[in-house]
């Protein structure tokens, strides 16, 4: 079974982001967001996304992830506060907005990828920041614009790492599943095997091995 970990910067949207991975059919888990690599690896990824949140990357303290993740192999999508943190830690440069952007805007594909393949010349997406990526890291390519965000969306394909500064997950995006679809099966190459009655059924048994003759409380 893949396994697809959802890394947690305090976003309102970290649920919703592993029920969609889920519809997709592949399992995920939320988990801190500053899982180690090690951690990582102990668990069988298959795929590293990381949530939006409420920080700046710009603030003392703010939230980061533990960097050899980037080194790992595993394909990342950042969404949002994912992305920009991504920028930071792999050498690009993110900046404050004039206000924070709040509602929809429309998404320019500006080169083939295939984190948005498939997707049509201008669509609809859904933005909720006030940080932007300002300068991308070395290797990095710009996938997507805004008439406002030079860089709405990146990736480095050698690496499979990517960023996207609107929330695919939510349905005001209206291309949002097809991102997602993209990441999981095109890039990571994730297999479509896994449902809710299976994982019950999974689990059931591993109880049922578990506990034997004995009483169990719940």
């Amino acid at each position: 079974m893949d396994r697809v970990l959802v890394l947690d910067f305090g976003s309102q949207y970290n649920q919703l982001i592993a029920r969609r991975v889920r519809e997709l059919k592949v399992y995920s888990e939320i988990v801190p967001h500053d899982i180690k690599a090690e951690q990582v690896l102990a668990r069988g990824a298959k795929a590293l996304i990381l949530s939006g949140g409420p920080a700046s990357v710009r603030q003392d303290r703010a939230p980061v992830p533990d960097s050899e993740i980037y080194n790992l192999g595993i394909p990342v999508l950042g969404i949002c506060y994912g992305m920009q943190v991504t920028t930071q830690i792999l050498g690009g440069k993110v900046a404050g907005g004039h206000s924070r952007e709040y509602g929809h805007a429309q998404l320019i594909p500006t080169r083939p990828n295939r984190l948005l393949a498939g997707l049509p010349d201008r669509t609809q997406v859904w933005m909720s920041h006030g940080d932007t990526v300002t300068a991308l890291p070395p290797g990095f390519i710009t996938v997507g614009k805004t008439s406002s965000i030079a860089h709405a969306a990146f990736g480095d394909e050698a690496r499979r790492i990517y960023g996207v500064q609107f929330h695919p997950e939510v349905e005001h995006t209206l291309q949002g599943r097809q991102v997602l679809s993209n990441f999981l099966f095109k890039i990571a190459g994730c297999e479509p095997s896994w449902t809710m009655g299976a994982f019950i059924r999974e689990k059931t048994r591993e109880i049922r091995k578990l506990v034997g003759n004995e009483k169990v409380l719940c």
